[in-house]
């Protein structure tokens, strides 16, 4: 008997242990939505900006989802459908009800919805007056409607006036006093404070002293830490007054943290050990895009080393959302290896890519029915011919992005020249992850896998810069033409 109680009780914990990790339920119907994917993504951190998949789900045949997540505190999410999103604000234990109207899913094939985003429309349902997300927007309106209507007085160009920036102040505190909700104040402090900052009402001392001095730092709150990561915004990878540059880089490229650390605490504002680090971290991730002073590999090797001896288990979370963060070839081994992905051909077969291991695949992402991508892809087709004559090692493969399987049929079945680009031709089949996991965000465009199943360039040319005469497979051929003793003079 007492064995058995001792079980349950186990029972209970676990039970009550995973439900304490989905705290919060986002339900919801989407107009025109079944059969789609729709996630619910937050940023593991202010620092790093890494975006995570929290849940998931496919819209049953009713147009209804629910997912759910956990947070012990208000926090940012975003709900993506598609190409398309909308962030707002989730609370501990609450239930969120929305709809998504009738909404044009087409309408990333009319125009770049990356340069020219177009929010997914969210309706909340049965939602209170004292909600955080209608309480920020109505800050944000008030500043916005504000700034708007003085803007001669606080635009760069014209020398902004403190005066009403003061008066500005002082509206927002009158239209949201203090003490209502403790997340909302911090929202319209650190809002300020980072209008305070762009505006340059205040200097830096000033500003670090008001909001950072003296103070925890409150990697819980997202306020506080994007006003961090926007003061702190490379005040140190460039170089200070102390430390120039190519020093911090010397000390990089020799892993010498310990000094890499004190030098940047010659800055009064870095003198505080836990500031410094976390400033430190920021630094870092922005040496590792400088290629002109600093080496990308020694920049995550630095911060693989601040993540071991590091005493803020704060600063080891952010350092190691750092890294897997980065897209770099020695970072990520899983997704290296997912290179090679399946997708249906014109005949709807599957089609893996790993049976072309160990050759190079030149992939190209385009929409048939545009202009730009068709003139690239004729360019291929006329050099092809030529380049699987020289090299047997090189494969040409196309992915056709139109949500509609139909067009990249009927360009290739129906069309007078459809026989001419006789290689392999895919469809994305609505797999937005593989799109996002190629960072494409515009057509045509173009990737090389080497033999090695890894991403030869971050960006590869297209076939109309000539990339194609003088591709890695020819320059690999004649190093093999030159060693091989049968074609030496």
């Amino acid at each position: 008997m007492f064995k058995s109680k001792i079980v349950f009780a186990v029972f209970l914990s676990m039970v009550f242990s995973v439900a304490a990790q989905r705290n919060i339920a986002i339900t919801g119907n989407v107009a025109g939505g079944y059969g789609k994917k729709i996630e619910v993504l937050k940023l593991a951190d202010q620092i790093s900006q890494r975006e995570l998949l929290v849940d998931s789900t496919t819209i049953d045949s009713n147009g209804d989802f629910r997912l759910r997540l956990y947070a012990n505190y208000p926090m940012l999410v975003s709900i993506r459908i598609d190409n398309y999103s909308q962030s707002f604000y989730v609370e501990p234990a609450m239930e969120y009800k929305v709809v998504v109207p009738e909404f044009d899913w087409n309408l990333d094939e009319k125009r770049n919805i990356f340069l020219d985003p177009e929010p997914l429309p969210l309706l909340f349902q049965n939602i209170k007056s004292d909600n955080i997300n209608l309480q920020i927007d109505s800050i944000d309106r008030a500043i916005a409607s504000f700034v708007d209507d003085n803007r001669f007085y606080l635009d760069q160009k014209f020398r902004p006036t403190a005066f009403y920036f003061d008066s500005l102040v002082f509206l927002l505190n009158k239209m949201f006093p203090d003490g209502k909700n403790d997340f909302v104040d911090r929202y319209k402090l650190y809002r300020l404070a980072e209008l305070r900052y762009a505006m340059k009402f205040d200097s830096r001392k000033k500003l670090f002293e008001r909001y950072i001095k003296n103070q925890p730092i409150l990697y819980q709150d997202e306020n506080y830490m994007s006003f961090f990561a926007t003061f702190y915004a490379n005040s140190i990878s460039k170089g200070t007054k102390a430390v120039p540059v190519y020093r911090l880089a010397h000390w990089v490229e020799n892993l010498d943290l310990d000094t890499y650390i004190d030098s940047i605490g010659t800055d009064p504002l870095l003198r505080h050990e836990q500031v410094r680090e976390l400033a430190a971290l920021q630094a870092l991730q922005e040496s590792y895009y400088n290629f002109h002073y600093y080496d990308a590999e020694m920049v995550v090797k630095m911060i693989e080393k601040l993540a071991e001896r590091t005493k803020f288990p704060e600063h080891k979370t952010i350092a190691r959302n750092i890294i897997e963060g980065l897209n770099s070839r020695h970072i990520d081994e899983e997704r290296q290896q997912n290179y090679y992905f399946k997708l249906p051909d014109v005949n709807k077969e599957i089609v893996s890519l790993d049976q072309w291991k160990g050759k190079w695949i030149y992939i190209a992402f385009v929409r048939v029915g545009e202009p730009e991508c068709i003139s690239e892809v004729e360019t291929m087709a006329h050099f092809k011919d030529k380049v699987y004559a020289e090299n047997d090692d090189v494969v040409f493969v196309t992915v056709d992005c139109n949500r509609e399987f139909q067009k990249m049929f009927h360009f290739l079945k129906n069309t007078k020249h459809g026989d001419r680009y006789n290689w392999t031709w895919l469809h994305f089949d609505g797999d937005y992850d593989l799109l996002r996991r190629f960072q494409i965000t515009a057509y045509p465009w173009f990737v090389l896998v080497n033999p090695d199943g890894k991403l030869q360039y971050d960006i590869t040319p297209a076939p109309s810069t000539g990339f194609l005469l003088n591709a890695p497979w020819r320059k690999q051929q004649k190093e093999e033409t030159i060693t091989n003793p049968l074609f030496r003079n």
